[in-house]
């Protein structure tokens, strides 16, 4: 990837929950439900030493048979929701793709035995645009799209973190957009508030751990206290973009830096550097 003659500062990793659809485009009962963490979305930017020359997105919301990456130079907005007001079907991100860094992370995973492609046509969908909106709202920072690939196997996942660690060098910004909580029965069900909280506590202390033990942890993170009724099985994947953010973050100390009780559920999203 090119890059100026300036160097550019290394940029930290994040895990962000992306919200349920376009909530914060659009009226909500109560109409507080979101605030916060649109708040924590909103206040990113300013939290970076320096502007983000790209952003590499992984999004709970792109599953493939092996690792795929945008690179159109303009790719277009995926509407992936249902059932919600028209104009959300409206909303516009701009963002530039970013064609040769699309094909230095497929070189990446490669060099590391992870297959990986290139979707010249596919375009952005809503777990990129709704958060990045808010980050970002200018959409002038050019993005590349990951997908996850349909295992969902963590390990795999962790690896394809680790071998694009050296982009944060370059001044990427490496996002993971899912949620730390997501179970479609249990949004609004007082009797996930507890669950939601004991598997929150965990996923605090495994991300705030560090490295062989953070690693080891998510791993095998169906063992966490109530894993299975916060992400289903065979639904893990608003978790997985964790996975990614974790192994990009290589010895760099993990925190929570937003937390809250949103529909009953306990969610929060993670820096890592």
């Amino acid at each position: 990837m090119s890059t100026s003659s300036t160097a550019a500062a290394k940029q930290p990793v994040y895990f962000i929950p992306h919200g349920a659809g376009p909530c914060f485009f659009m009226d909500w009962n109560p109409l507080d439900t979101w605030d916060d963490m649109a708040a924590f979305l909103k206040a990113i930017e300013s939290e970076l030493s320096e502007r983000p020359k790209a952003i590499l997105l992984v999004s709970a919301h792109w599953l493939a048979p092996e690792f795929s990456v945008t690179s159109g130079q303009a790719p277009e907005l995926i509407h992936d929701y249902y059932g919600f007001p028209e104009h959300t079907y409206e909303l516009k991100y701009p963002a530039p793709g970013h064609p040769e860094l699309a094909k230095q992370v497929i070189a990446l995973l490669e060099n590391e035995g992870l297959a990986a492609r290139e979707e010249k046509e596919r375009g952005f969908d809503h777990g990129m645009f709704i958060p990045l909106k808010l980050m970002f709202p200018e959409a002038d920072i050019p993005v590349v799209q990951l997908s996850l690939g349909m295992d969902l196997d963590p390990k795999v996942h962790l690896a394809a973190g680790k071998a694009l660690a050296s982009l944060r060098d370059q001044g990427v910004l490496i996002v993971g957009s899912g949620m730390s909580f997501h179970n479609m029965r249990g949004y609004g069900d007082n009797r996930y508030t507890a669950p939601s909280e004991a598997f929150d506590r965990w996923l605090t202390d495994t991300v705030e751990a560090g490295g062989e033990e953070r690693t080891r942890r998510l791993v095998n993170w169906m063992d966490a206290p109530h894993a299975l009724d916060c992400h289903p099985p065979g639904h893990e994947e608003h978790l997985i973009p964790l996975m990614v953010a974790a192994g990009a973050a290589g010895d760099d100390t993990g925190q929570r830096v937003y937390t809250q009780q949103v529909m009953k559920t306990q969610l929060s999203g993670f820096r890592f550097g």
